[in-house]
């Protein structure tokens, strides 16, 4: 089957109007998935990729019929050379407060993906970068763009719900090694130093986001976590199993980050004084209404063009059609990452612990 190949970077000339794209990294898996779906868009041109490792700059030329000429062993020269109008970085998560360093300094806005930071330190430095240089920079996440997700906050902000009580996420899959990723991404993802934990970081992140999201920023009051390492032959390094408790004034997040799940699954359950919603992947929402007897599945009406996607939601911040809030937001991922953080410890020692600026 033929299968349509990337827009390449071209003498300005040839392609007006586009928005030149560069990657920083290849190690995270979820590159592949971003350049499948760049083929299907003609307002884009892939500018440059920067990975230092050669054999993934074979790999990926072949998989995507990408000439030698797109790849990049560093960083700072791409950028320098080809100026592009944003960079999507696929480096491990330790990797991330290089790169937007590197854009900040040169103003080009960045979009990682999830989550932030390995710690509070690389957090804080990212967002010093952007502050200083007045960049955007964004996190994605695949359940950003989740319709299921959009209609679960409007109707829970609909007020008829009453207050929230209760939010449990549970996300994960079987395992990195079990569903098959590649050596370069598995790697970093079972090094605590380059993830910042296992699944409770690479997981955990979801929950963390999405719950301080429903929150409208608000940090938790107190943060538990156990943590667990069923398969050590596989996993020896870090958790593959990760239960994460956020106290909030009147209300409870449950987080549910694991390797060990029978299937992938990425559901969001909320509970309010007057009923509940329970996102069931990206494309149904199960409701019950206040006053209600019976549940009902709504299928949710799609997102606004700029906010259906990653690539779309970044051309649009770049561009200034919408500032960014919400689920990709700095703000949002800083308090996140304090999540994250305070669990690591609490799975640590054993206590539970007050995120910092709580």
């Amino acid at each position: 089957m033929h299968r349509r190949s990337l827009l390449l970077a071209a003498p300005a000339a040839l392609a007006p109007g586009k928005f030149r794209l560069c990657l920083a990294g290849l190690t995270h898996g979820h590159a592949r998935g971003f350049l499948n779906a760049l083929r299907n868009r003609t307002d884009i041109i892939l500018a440059g990729i920067a990975e230092p490792s050669a054999a993934l700059h074979a790999q990926y030329g072949a998989t995507f019929q990408l000439p030698p000429e797109t790849f990049h062993t560093r960083l700072a020269p791409m950028l320098d050379k080809v100026k592009p109008d944003a960079v999507a970085a696929f480096s491990s998560t330790f990797g991330h407060l290089a790169i937007v360093d590197q854009c900040a300094r040169r103003r080009i806005p960045v979009m990682m993906e999830k989550p932030l930071a390995v710690s509070r330190e690389h957090a804080l430095a990212i967002r010093d970068a952007a502050t200083k240089y007045g960049i955007p920079v964004l996190v994605n996440y695949e359940t950003t763009w989740y319709r299921s997700h959009a209609l679960l906050r409007r109707e829970i902000e609909s007020g008829a719900f009453g207050p929230l009580r209760k939010m449990v996420a549970m996300d994960g899959h079987q395992g990195p090694r079990e569903i098959g990723v590649g050596p370069e991404f598995f790697g970093w993802l079972t090094d605590p130093s380059q993830n910042g934990a296992g699944a409770l970081f690479d997981f955990g992140c979801y929950g963390a986001n999405l719950m301080t999201w429903l929150m409208n920023n608000r940090r938790p009051s107190a943060v538990t976590a156990r943590t667990a390492t069923c398969k050590p032959g596989i996993y020896p390094r870090v958790d593959d199993e990760a239960t994460i408790l956020l106290d909030y004034p009147g209300a409870q997040g449950i987080i549910q980050a694991s390797w060990n799940w029978p299937y992938s699954r990425k559901d969001l359950e909320v509970y309010a004084a007057n009923g509940y919603a329970h996102a069931n992947g990206g494309n149904r929402l199960r409701l019950l209404r206040p006053k209600s007897k019976e549940e009902e599945i709504v299928s949710p009406p799609d997102l606004p063009p700029d906010e259906r996607d990653p690539v779309s939601y970044l051309i649009a911040a770049v561009q200034g059609r919408l500032q960014p809030s919400g689920l990709s937001s700095l703000e949002n991922n800083l308090i996140a990452t304090d999540i994250l953080v305070a669990a690591r410890e609490s799975a640590r020692t054993g206590r539970t612990v007050t995120p910092a600026g709580a």
